[in-house]
């Protein structure tokens, strides 16, 4: 009988199942690696020592076994010489798994040191960096201090240095691991313009109604995950019954509703002379709404069927906004979207979610269309996947990979954005994304690039050309740009955002209690109310008689659709399926008439879900 013991020494494959590390955790990678390689000559010592007095014992055996000695006795010794036998193999191979063990080891160590070594780089190279800005802005508030009075009649001179420097033709490289293309740009100067809240005359607008800024902070429960995953492994989410504790006192609905976080981007949009232009902006815009998703690992609340939810901000924003889940098994949801500002934006989203037992990947599945109303100009898209990571085990993080590719189809120019996933051995900035524009006839016009948690800048092509192959073999297009453009930068999270679930201001409005709105209107969910009081216990009954009574409802309907041949499905209130000309596919469009019944404050039709 041979026993033969084994080490995993697997590191993270390239999709990333570990939080990105910290200097804390790189120096106690390192102090690790040091105690590792101690033990491990322990380890090595007691396997010597082992082997010798195994040899031993099976000497004095094999001379005990020679002896002349009673039968009983002779069996005795033949039985125990048997297992001396046996521990010497079992101890050989442990002796083998522990050899491989340290060849791994020492293997991955020198791997881990690279890894290490290069952190060190970036941090000091980040370090001075940071040095040479705070001398900047040491030197320019000393200015500022010395000569006040001339700041307006400064800003011309500076205009204009700024364009002499833009004609400059020095040229430098940008990163060379850069997946598809290298850009190099043709300009120091880069001019960034930050995108704000201004109507159509430039005017800085402020809202009407004052929205609340915070909520209730999240209470401190703990559960065991594990305990109600175990048994879910590759199911779909919208099938687990989850407690409200891994939920966000927010609706699926209210989640889709945070697509318009950025939506001035499509303001500023429909007001482009130029289409490539306008893709760039659209494209941003695809962007933005996966920077609220970077801190928010919790859950939103599975509408029930025939939920709804609006968005009214007509006065503040021109826009107006409504959601309603149009289908219960799969999960989906209809989105239409109408701005005074020039665009109309529709959506039906359907959630394919997988659990694998360490991440859980979550495929939203539909085509969003955007369509602008004085060009014509329409926009199809679809996201990406989502990979919440350390789902047993660690700190949750999220992470979003993939292609996107924007097309518009009244002129066929396309824009194509790659999504890189997070791999703690990459040198690439995390959460990083690249894009190309190009025209009809595949001709690139301008290069994008960013993360999709932080904000994407455009660079207009200037010149391309063929560059050399890359780590791959694949063969990379050099592009000459000129500086790149800021389009578009997240806000930065309200005070106390990380006891308020992580809500970006936007969303600490979205749940906000509102008067005439539709009877089916998320904000009026008991369940989702009580939870995000506070009041999780209430908040977990209120779920499960929710659940039931949608149980029941839906029993009823079946028992009444057996009876009845003419039968078409359950059909949505505000949302009817319609085949899209320009996709071919069949979807929820909005059919009209939940502004008006609003206006009327008439809510007969709405059905009682709550």
């Amino acid at each position: 009988m041979i026993i033969c013991v084994t080490f995993d020494l697997s590191l993270p494959d390239d999709s990333g199942d570990e939080e990105p590390t910290s200097q804390s955790d790189r120096s106690e990678i390192q102090g690790t690696l040091k105690i590792l390689v101690s033990k491990l000559d322990d380890l090595s010592t007691c396997n010597d020592l082992i082997a010798k007095h195994g040899a031993a014992l099976q000497r004095s055996l094999s001379e005990l076994e020679g002896l002349k000695v009673p039968v009983e006795g002779g069996e005795k010794i033949k039985a125990v010489n048997e297992r001396a036998t046996l521990f010497r193999i079992t101890s050989n191979a442990m002796i083998n798994a522990c050899r491989d063990f340290l060849d791994l080891a020492e293997t991955h160590s020198r791997r881990w040191q690279r890894a290490l070594q290069y952190e060190r780089e970036q941090r000091t190279h980040l370090e001075e960096t940071i040095e040479q800005l705070a001398k900047q802005h040491n030197s320019l508030e000393r200015a500022w201090r010395e000569a006040p009075t001339l700041v307006s009649r400064s800003e011309r001179p500076l205009k204009e240095e700024a364009s002499d420097e833009d004609e400059d033709t020095e040229y430098f490289d940008a990163m060379e691991d850069s997946p598809a293309f290298i850009t190099v740009t043709a300009t120091e100067n880069t001019q960034h313009r930050s995108v704000s809240h201004r109507d159509s005359c430039g005017r800085e607008l402020q809202p009407r109604r004052q929205r609340r800024t915070h909520i209730p902070d999240k209470p401190n429960y703990s559960l065991n995950l594990w305990s109600i995953m175990k048994n879910c492994i590759g199911k779909e989410l919208s099938k687990i019954p989850m407690p409200v504790n891994f939920n966000e006192p927010l609706s699926m609905l209210q989640r889709l509703t945070e697509d318009l976080e950025y939506h001035e981007l499509l303001d500023k949009a429909a007001r482009c002379d130029s289409s490539l232009e306008q893709m760039c902006l659209v494209a941003a815009f695809s962007v933005s709404s996966y920077s609220t998703t970077v801190h928010r690992t919790a859950k939103p609340f599975n509408p029930l069927l025939g939920e709804t939810y609006e968005l009214d901000r007509l006065e503040e924003f021109g826009y107006r906004s409504l959601c309603e889940q149009v289908s219960h098994h799969p999960p989906a949801a209809a989105h239409h979207v109408i701005s005074q500002r020039g665009w109309t934006l529709w959506q039906e989203i359907t959630i394919a979610s997988k659990f694998r037992g360490k991440y859980l990947s979550i495929m939203p599945l539909g085509a969003i269309h955007l369509q602008f109303h004085s060009s014509g100009n329409h926009y199809v898209w679809r996201k990406v996947t989502s990979t919440v990571h350390n789902i047993i085990v660690g700190k949750l993080w999220i992470d979003q990979s993939g292609d996107i590719e924007i097309v518009n189809h009244r002129t066929k120019e396309t824009c194509q954005l790659k999504f890189s996933p997070y791999s703690y051995f990459s040198r690439d900035v995390p959460r990083k994304v690249t894009g190309v524009v190009a025209d009809s006839g595949g001709q690139a016009h301008y290069i994008l690039s960013g993360t999709w948690d932080d904000k994407m800048e455009s660079a207009k092509i200037i010149q391309s050309s063929r560059g050399g192959s890359g780590s791959e073999g694949k063969q990379k297009t050099v592009y000459q740009t000129l500086s790149p453009k800021l389009l578009w930068k997240k806000y930065p999270l309200p005070e106390n955002a990380e006891n308020m679930y992580h809500f970006s201001a936007l969303a600490l409005t979205l749940n906000e209690p509102e008067e005439g709105v539709g009877l089916t209107d998320s904000r009026l969910r008991p369940d989702q109310r009580l939870m995000e009081d506070g009041r999780w216990d209430e908040a977990n009954s209120e779920k499960q008689r929710l659940e039931e009574k949608q149980r029941a409802v839906r029993r009823r309907r079946e028992a009444e659709d057996s009876c009845s041949r003419e039968y078409e499905g359950y059909q949505p209130l505000w949302f009817h399926q319609r085949r899209d000309s320009v996709t071919g596919e069949t979807n929820f469009v909005y059919k009209g008439g939940y502004w008006e019944a609003k206006e009327r404050q008439d809510w007969s039709m709405c059905p009682d879900i709550f």
